[in-house]
């Protein structure tokens, strides 16, 4: 009878893949010298196949119960879309986990109309000097600016729900809009004859710096280039963000285009468009983002046909989190987090969860 292998766990597994001693894995693990740069790298790899989680509590001690405060710097919940109380629930969620090991969150908001309100929350975090920052980038230059102080400060920071390439951030935790905007196109190519018009709407008072949305409608309108449709796209953006002006602004492309049969909205505020499609008696297929009351209630009546979502709740978290790995347990965190593309629609939205 063949002699079972005795199977390790923990540092004595880590030390034995590595071929190193026991005491090298700890130094590593506590970010300790004496070890080359080539030794911990291939130390932290195997960490990271394993999915070593060290003795959190062992870890705090040794840090003398100092308290570690992290920054999350986001928008507001306003009157105009309660997409950031999801967000705001993730944070918490994290922080009910970590408080125990004297990590400290500090919330910070700004206006999301307002590129003056998002400069002076960055400033407050910056006079806090936290250990580390979750940032859901709104304005790119504005936050440009305020991560460049962060790296000089050496200060690490995660993004989540959009992405600004090349910005040295710890992790990006959210869609892939491009993505994001290509399969939503891909879904409805299904449900659309090529001579029937599609209608981009993009909302928000600062769209020339809203590239999340203008990345999705790349991706949307990517799918068609590429695929070789026909149909006919036009578009609209809408910076006044009152009902009024959005019905008089989709008045006045329904009276020029009178094929439109689809509309693709980049973001949260689908539901000021299904308010305008039921009130006209519109026949389109409409299609938007984010699972929130307002759109779910236009989703459950039928009039809003698809919601795209992508877990804003767990973004925050897992930031916060990969912020407490990164920080507090010395251990590789993921580049790109990327959330999955979930399509929620009238027969199933009852079974998901943000």
């Amino acid at each position: 009878m063949a002699k079972k292998k005795t199977i390790l766990s923990g540092v004595k597994e880590i030390a034995r893949r590595a071929k190193v001693s026991i005491g090298t894995v700890d130094r590593v693990i506590h970010d300790r010298n004496g070890v080359s740069p080539e030794t911990k790298k291939k130390i932290q790899r195997i960490i990271k196949e394993m999915d070593y989680q060290p003795n959190l509590l062992g870890r705090r001690l040794a840090t003398h119960n100092k308290v570690t405060t992290f920054a999350t710097l986001i928008p507001e919940i306003s009157s105009e879309t309660s997409f950031w109380e999801a967000p705001l629930l993730g944070i918490k969620r994290a922080e009910d986990e970590i408080r125990q090991y004297n990590v400290k969150i500090e919330k910070y908001f700004y206006d999301l109309n307002e590129k003056d309100s998002f400069v002076k929350a960055a400033k407050r975090v910056l006079r806090a000097k936290p250990e580390g920052v979750l940032i859901a980038p709104s304005f790119i230059d504005e936050t440009i600016d305020f991560t460049n102080r962060c790296k000089e400060l050496n200060i690490p920071y995660v993004f989540i729900d959009s992405d600004i390439p090349n910005q040295s951030s710890l992790s990006y935790i959210g869609p892939e809009l491009y993505r994001s905007g290509y399969s939503s196109a891909n879904l409805i190519s299904y449900l659309i004859r090529s001579d029937e018009g599609i209608l981009i709407v993009n909302i928000s008072k600062q769209i020339e710096t809203d590239h999340h949305l203008l990345r999705k409608e790349d991706g949307f309108r990517g799918f068609f280039k590429e695929n070789n449709l026909k149909n006919e796209i036009s578009k609209i953006d809408i910076t006044k963000v009152k009902y009024e002006e959005i019905k008089k602004q989709l008045d006045t492309i329904f009276l020029k285009k009178k094929n439109i049969r689809l509309i693709f909205v980049t973001n949260s505020r689908v539901s000021y468009v299904a308010r305008y499609v039921k009130e006209n008696h519109k026949n389109v297929i409409l299609i938007g983002y984010d699972f929130l009351d307002e759109n779910i209630k236009y989703l459950a009546e039928g009039v809003i046909n698809f919601l795209i979502c992508q877990k804003p709740g767990e973004q925050a978290y897992k930031g916060i989190m990969a912020l407490y790995r990164h920080v507090i347990l010395k251990l590789p965190v993921e580049e790109y987090m990327y959330m999955p593309i979930d399509v929620i629609m009238k027969t199933n939205y009852s079974f998901y969860r943000n």
